[in-house]
This record gives structure tokens, C-alpha cells and sequence, in this order.
């Protein structure tokens, strides 16, 4: 805990969180040998937001078996509009969640925990839980002074979940009912949540990665970034790798996506032409907004290059002039969408290209240059004895 010597590994509350977020999660953490040194180190498999997770899970003593004991019945994967994910647990038969953990409540049958955006998550939550175990309601200031601490992170280029559960004695919608819709499940189960923690941690940028990004804007090629972070934890990283740079005025050069669309539809053409020649990052963006931005960008009259990996991205791979897809995590519908598949899903890899074929054509232009200035007397002496 902060300001002592006491073992995180120990506390209830970090306990209970990095449980209830293992509950919520599917990567797994393996051994591998290094190809090249063949030494044996830890790879994370699955979404690299839940590694961390499970990195400090195993850290505080939870060992890689743990979410076995626990069966999964219901799991509502995360998407960009609901920016979370939840899964509903059987924990019949404990009277705590772990060993150490928060208890539960007398004929708690069914746990289900929601892991997403703080901002997301806190308008579900109407209870905290507390140092003791006992929960306490959850007020507009106690939201505000979330939110707070959410912000203090997120200017650290920390990126911030947040942990919330809800008990049950029984599923809270009709499990025969098979019209049910998974935004219907998804809307029975969020319902006064109880907020168990925040998780912070950091994607740290790749070597090279500054460097490519100051001599792409030399070279004239303007780097935008879209992410569904929030917006101070966005500002954060693209002013560590040299997005946003010190003249760079945050209130014009970043923005969160609802200012594309602040009723629920989207600014007119004129207006959001006018927004995106300024804007380097854009935060919280969903699916439907990076295709209206690279359509934003084209009638501009600018030649566009997006990256992406995800099934989402696809439609905006495809607008693009040139769409420029993962080779390691992208999914194959990124891929079949993409014009290029980058192999090492290393953004250097692009500028090095963009580097190289300029030299190309460059070369290009050149050679045949020289050869119509030496040619061109015989050029022009073949064509006058054809026109005579």
C-alpha cells in the first residue's frame, strides 16, 4: 500500500481485484525458449491490456491453475462501444473470494465482474468496497475522487482499468429465453456493480519508435494517432514518442472522439475536415470512427496509410489508400482487408520502407532524365523523319 512497507501480496482489496480481473480475462502465461538465446522467459498469449493483469496476479501468489477452479458461465467480450468487458462466474459454495480475499455474501451463487474503462465502468457502480470487506454506497464525489486518481495515472501514460463485481443467487435474465440478445445479458448483469479496484499499467514504447516518428514528420508524412485509450493517458504517450511535441497546443492537437459527433451523428463534411487537419491524437475513438476520419483525411486530399490489427479496423484498412496490417496480432480479417501486412508489427519498419522508396523513386527519376537529355537529339531526329 502506498506510503508503507505492507505486502501488497497480503491485502484483501489487491487480492480481491487481481482475482476478480483474472475471472475476467483469457491470456495465459507460458514459458518459452528464445530463439536466438536460449534462455526460457515468461510470454504472455492473448490481449496485451490483460497481461499485465496476470503478470501481477502470479506476483501476489496466484498461480496459473487458480482461474480453473473457478467455472466460467457467461462471458460478454469486450467491444469499443461498450469499452468492457464482463463475465459471470460460479462461486457456489464460498463464503470469500479467495483465500485473503473479499467475502460474500450469504447464498452468493454467481459472481460477475466487469473489467473496461473507469469511466465506463463507475456509472454502473453504485457500491465501493472498502478496507474492512464491508461495501459502502458509492457517491457522485466518491465517483469524482475515482476519476481524480484516474487522471493522476493517465498524465503518467498509465493505462487504467477498472474492477467491479456484482453477486447473484441466480442468473438475473431467463437462461431458456433464446432471444435474448448479448446487449440484454450484457445490460441484466452491469447493474449495481460494486467497484473492487483500478489497475494501472504501462505499454512501453519500442526502441526506435521516437526517432521514426521525428523523421516522418521531416520527411513530410504527418503521424496520427487513434486509440481507444483516455484521452490524458493518450497525450501522455504521443508526447513520449514525439506525436504531440512541446509546441504542439493539446486543446487543438488532441481530442477525444465524441467531438466527432456530439449529438450521436457525425459532423458535416466541412466541419470535420476543419477538425481533423488539426488533430494528431484521437482518444476513446470507437470502429466507425477511424473510417469517418480517414474519409475525413482523403477528401483533404491526402494520401493515407492506416495500421491496425483488429477485426474492427477492417473497414477503415479498406478505405484507406494504402491499409497496413499486423503480421503477429493482427487477425486474418485485418489482414484480407490490408494492402500490406507489416511482419514485425513494428511502426519503424514503416518509416525504414517509406525511406527506401523514396530513394527508388528518386532513382527512377533520375535515370530517365538522363537518358531523355542524352537521347533527345535522336528522339528529335526520328521523329522529324517520320512527320517528312
Amino acid at each position: 500500500r502506498e506510503g508503507t512497507s505492507k505486502d501488497a501480496g497480503g491485502d484483501m482489496g489487491v487480492r480481491s481485484a487481481l482475482l476478480a480481473a483474472l475471472l475476467c480475462c483469457n491470456t495465459s502465461l507460458s514459458k518459452v525458449k528464445d530463439p536466438e538465446t536460449g534462455e526460457e522467459k515468461w510470454e504472455p498469449k492473448g490481449n496485451s491490456s490483460e497481461a499485465p493483469l496476470v503478470v501481477a496476479a502470479r506476483k501476489v501468489g496466484f498461480d496459473e491453475s487458480i482461474a480453473k477452479e473457478y467455472k466460467r458461465v457467461l462471458e460478454i467480450p469486450f467491444s469499443s462501444s461498450r469499452k468492457m468487458m464482463l463475465t459471470v462466474t460460479d462461486v457456489s459454495g464460498r463464503s470469500e473470494l479467495c483465500k485473503g480475499g473479499m467475502p460474500l455474501r450469504e447464498c452468493t451463487e454467481l459472481l460477475s465482474v466487469c473489467k473496461g474503462a473507469p469511466n465506463f465502468i463507475l456509472d454502473f457502480c453504485t457500491e465501493q468496497l472498502m478496507e474492512d470487506g464491508s461495501a459502502a454506497p458509492m457517491t457522485e464525489a466518491d465517483k469524482k475522487a475515482v476519476l481524480d486518481v484516474v487522471d493522476a495515472y493517465s498524465s503518467k501514460a498509465l493505462r487504467v482499468l477498472a474492477i467491479a463485481t456484482r453477486t447473484f443467487e441466480s442468473m438475473p435474465f431467463d437462461t431458456d429465453d433464446e432471444d435474448l440478445s448479448t446487449d440484454q445479458k450484457f445490460e441484466a448483469c452491469r447493474k449495481n456493480l460494486r467497484l473492487v479496484g483500478l489497475v494501472a499499467s504501462i505499454d512501453p514504447d519500442r526502441d526506435g519508435v521516437p526517432e521514426s516518428v521525428l523523421a516522418a514528420r521531416e520527411a513530410g508524412i504527418r503521424v496520427v494517432m487513434i486509440t481507444g485509450d483516455y484521452l490524458k493517458t493518450a497525450i501522455a504517450i504521443a508526447r513520449n514518442v514525439n506525436i504531440l511535441q512541446a509546441q504542439d497546443d493539446e486543446a487543438i492537437s488532441a481530442v477525444d472522439c465524441a467531438r466527432l459527433r456530439p449529438d450521436g451523428k457525425y459532423l458535416p463534411n466541412e466541419q470535420m475536415d476543419l477538425l481533423t487537419s488539426s488533430v494528431r491524437v484521437f482518444a476513446r475513438a470507437k470502429p466507425e470512427d477511424k473510417l469517418e476520419i480517414v474519409k475525413s483525411l482523403q477528401r483533404q486530399g491526402a494520401v493515407t496509410a492506416m495500421t491496425g490489427d483488429g477485426v474492427n479496423d477492417a473497414p477503415a484498412l479498406n478505405q484507406a489508400n494504402i491499409g497496413v496490417a499486423m503480421g503477429i496480432q493482427g487477425t486474418e480479417v485485418a489482414k484480407g482487408a490490408s494492402d500490406m501486412i507489416l511482419t514485425d508489427d513494428n511502426f519503424c519498419s514503416i518509416v525504414a520502407a517509406v525511406e527506401k522508396g523514396r530513394v527508388i523513386y528518386a532513382g527512377i527519376q533520375k535515370f530517365v532524365a538522363f537518358i531523355m537529355s542524352v537521347h533527345i537529339a535522336e528522339v528529335m531526329q526520328i521523329f522529324f523523319c517520320i512527320v517528312t
